[in-house]
């Protein structure tokens, strides 16, 4: 894989996280996610 999409994967991926971290349980739960998906949800959005 080229380094570049990888980096940009990285960091999409990485982004994903921290906001979906940020947010409070409810505001989590008004989306359906609990917390732990996160990281799940977050590999879908490379």
């Amino acid at each position: 894989m080229n380094p570049i999409r990888t980096f940009r994967n990285w960091r999409r991926y990485s982004e994903t996280v921290r906001e979906l971290s940020r947010l409070t349980d409810r505001q989590l739960g008004d989306l359906g996610i609990n917390r732990g998906n996160i990281a799940s949800i977050a590999r879908t959005s490379i």
